[in-house]
């Protein structure tokens, strides 16, 4: 050990020197210091991929009448041409999302990718609607990766502003792609077949596949966790979605309380109960019930769900009202339709730039939770001789509250969650965006049949946008209380630490 002597002496030596020592003089930053810019080429593949699910869903319900015709097939089989898609669509997106924070990211986008193509490709040669169901349904599987896994991605590569401009053009394009499917799916049955509806997504998908390798290298690695993909909670998990959604969507054509749905909702019931307890058990369970306890992220997944009830049964629903009680052709429908979704257009976008210029994230999906409830108080304003110009407003208003979130959502709840998780915390979000989807199209559905069993059209489509409107407030008084009653200043500062 060194005498104290020789600690001071040396000490002196040292201040000394700095001492006569010219003034250190600031390094200027060079590019080399600078973060490297993202490419765009992984951004452009996964919209690519994100664009073509979308569009496949509300695309193929075009194409059914054609598909019925060239195969003969009977109302039941072709109704499920669209909905094995979307059971599985809902039953795999948390499944992909835990296996991708298992075997990586890229990888599991790129299989979910590749099932797609494979499956698109198999739909477009199909011989029966069978053959085309289960087709539709392996695509289903795919299409939840890209969703789950794509999301995932893009908060593993991106920061900042530009993950922020990332989500918002992935709201974006998703809702381009529901915009524009059922337009080029009639188009391609028109000029060639409803077999190209499939081929093209097919098409699509290969060149995704060919930019996989760009995607991966932009990908920074991630530490291996050891952990191992929960198979018997997969298992369960998937057992318990498909009776689910097959009970909500048979439920309308069944009747909610016969034997059949019931029992269906019964097992959904139980493998839920046991989803639980396997869960509880594993050391790497397939959803953390940890994540459920994330209040803010909760919060965050509930407003996709306002989305569902607010939007998508207006998207769904609003043409048939526009043919029928208004008397308008299909054509015409179509264009005031664009009203709805032309917002989803642009706001997604517009949404990122405000919350880029210091509007805290959270006021802006406040304000799209509030669009939903005005909205779809004033759709009301509907009736058989009201003009365009009337309800013209209302149906923008409408269609903002959907889009000034739909950018803002992933990448606000993502950022809420351990990064290693990223994948799960997507997968149960797409899980609730998709579930509730089609809990409240078939609700709609039901009720509005029930409705007009008493009262006319107009009268039951009148009363049913009034609990819309009512659903959306209780569901925006939700994610207030769960965010704590956070205000402005609060979101604010959690958007300079990247959260808000």
């Amino acid at each position: 050990m060194p005498e104290p002597s020789t600690r001071s002496a040396s000490a002196t030596l040292s201040e000394s020197a700095a001492q006569s020592a010219p003034p250190a003089q600031p390094t200027p930053p060079t590019r080399e210091a600078e973060a490297p810019k993202p490419p765009a080429l992984p951004l452009a593949a996964i919209l690519l991929a994100v664009f073509v699910v979308p569009m496949s869903i509300s695309g193929t319900a075009v194409a059914l009448p054609g598909i019925g015709a060239a195969t003969h097939a009977e109302p039941a089989p072709l109704q499920w041409v669209v909905n094995a898609f979307n059971v599985a669509f809902a039953c795999f997106t948390l499944v992909w999302g835990s296996v991708a924070d298992v075997v990586g990211r890229v990888r599991a986008f790129a299989a979910g990718a590749a099932v797609y193509a494979v499956a698109s490709l198999a739909s477009a040669l199909a011989s029966g609607v069978l053959l085309l169901d289960a087709a539709r349904a392996l695509a289903g599987v795919g299409g939840a990766a890209i969703f789950s896994c794509g999301a995932a991605i893009l908060s593993t590569v991106y920061e900042g502003p530009a993950r922020a401009k990332a989500f918002a053009l992935f709201g974006t394009v998703a809702g381009v792609g529901i915009a524009v499917g059922p337009s080029l799916s009639g188009v391609l049955l028109q000029t060639v077949s409803w077999r190209w509806v499939f081929a093209l997504h097919a098409v699509a998908l290969a060149v995704v596949l060919l930019a996989v390798p760009v995607i991966a290298r932009a990908v920074p690695p991630t530490p291996r966790t050891g952990a191992k993909i929960d198979v018997p909670g997969s298992v369960v998990f998937v057992v318990a979605m498909v009776l689910l959604t097959t009970a909500i969507v048979q439920g309308s054509q069944w009747g909610w309380g016969s034997a059949g749905v019931l029992g269906l909702f019964a097992g959904a019931a139980v493998a839920l109960g046991v989803f639980g307890s396997v869960e509880k058990r594993r050391e790497h369970p397939l959803l953390d019930l940890g994540l459920l306890r994330n209040r803010r992220f909760l919060a965050l997944c509930l407003v996709p769900v306002a989305g569902s009830f607010g939007f998508v049964t207006m998207l769904t629903y609003l043409p048939t009202y526009l043919t029928e009680v208004t008397g308008r052709g299909t054509g015409a429908a179509g264009l005031i339709m664009v009203l709805l979704t032309a917002p989803m257009l642009v706001l997604p976008l517009l949404a990122a730039k405000l919350v880029a210029r210091g509007v805290p994230a959270l006021t802006v999906i406040y304000a799209s939770l509030a669009a939903l409830v005005v909205g779809d108080a004033a759709l009301t304003l509907f009736g058989p001789d009201v003009s365009v110009a009337v309800v013209a407003l209302p149906m923008i208003v409408t269609g903002a509250g959907m889009a000034l979130a739909a950018g803002l959502v992933d990448g606000q709840a993502l950022a809420l969650v351990d990064p290693a998780k990223a994948g799960m915390a997507a997968g149960f979000l797409n899980t609730l965006r998709l579930g509730s989807e089609a809990v409240a199209v078939a609700l709609y559905g039901s009720v509005l049949t029930t409705l007009t069993a008493s009262r006319s059209y107009d009268s039951a489509f009148h009363l049913v946008l009034w609990g819309l409107a009512a659903i959306c407030l209780v569901l925006g008084l939700v994610v207030f209380a769960l965010m704590g009653g956070r205000g402005a200043a609060e979101a604010g500062a959690d958007a300079e630490k990247g959260l808000g």
